[in-house]
């Protein structure tokens, strides 16, 4: 409801004033509906202020467009218009100040809110030093001399490898037998012929039979001599 001091009319009145730019009697009925006014009481507010010489209106055919009289107003002078460009200096400098220490709080924020809580880094503490007690518990039973293999899970794996070492010397040999007789009367280039065909050898992908040989014997000699014998170098393939 409308305040009971103030009437239609002033209602009217004192919105154009403060909008200060043309209005046709829908924006105003519209920016009037908190006091409940109806549109045609706005409209008849409107008529009368014109009426009254209050406000000014101009026709646009049936519609009319009112505006508040600017000899009405109170103009700032070029002295208060210099006051009030200093005030909005001033209240730019302020607004940028608290800007700049909004972003730092905000910065200070998500910096805590990176940094572990108390509870966490607790639980963090808790892992790192069951962690610690296990590798200690290994270390020691290293230190004791405590076989943490299998004797004969070693040999398992042992002979699996040596086997496989078997293998693979086997086929290296046979391939560079067949290699040889293809390529000993060819006209190609054996390299420019290798390319062509796609082929690699162990060498090419950063692979060494020698290497897997040498690793086992550093690990263990065998007495039957086997490890030596498979592990026997050749020449590479040219």
């Amino acid at each position: 409801m409308a305040p009971k001091s103030d009437s239609t009319d002033a209602i009217v009145l004192r919105y154009l004033n403060e909008q200060n730019r043309p209005l046709n009697s829908q924006n105003v009925a519209d920016a009037l509906q908190k006091y409940n006014l109806k549109k045609a009481a706005i409209q008849k507010a409107l008529d009368t202020l014109a009426d009254n010489g209050k406000i000014s209106f101009k026709e646009y055919g049936k519609q009319k467009v009112y505006l508040a009289r600017q000899d009405q107003l109170d103009i700032p002078n070029s002295e208060e218009l210099s006051r009030m460009k200093q005030e909005n200096e001033k209240l730019q400098e302020q607004l940028g100040e608290q800007k700049r220490s909004i972003s730092e709080v905000e910065g200070e924020i998500k910096a805590l809110q990176s940094n572990l809580t108390l509870e966490q880094i607790r639980e963090k503490e808790a892992k790192l030093t069951n962690e610690v007690n296990e590798m200690e518990d290994r270390l020691e039973k290293l230190r004791g001399g405590v076989t943490l293999v299998k004797p004969e899970d070693r040999k398992a794996v042992e002979q699996m490898v040596y086997e496989k070492i078997s293998q693979w010397r086997k086929r290296k040999r046979m391939f560079k037998d067949l290699w040889d007789s293809i390529t000993e009367n060819s006209p190609k280039d054996v390299k420019e012929f290798k390319e062509e065909i796609g082929l690699e050898y162990d060498e090419d992908v950063g692979v060494s039979l020698q290497s897997y040989c040498d690793l086992l014997q550093r690990g263990k000699k065998r007495s039957s001599g086997d490890l030596q014998q498979q592990c026997a170098k050749r020449p590479p393939l040219q």
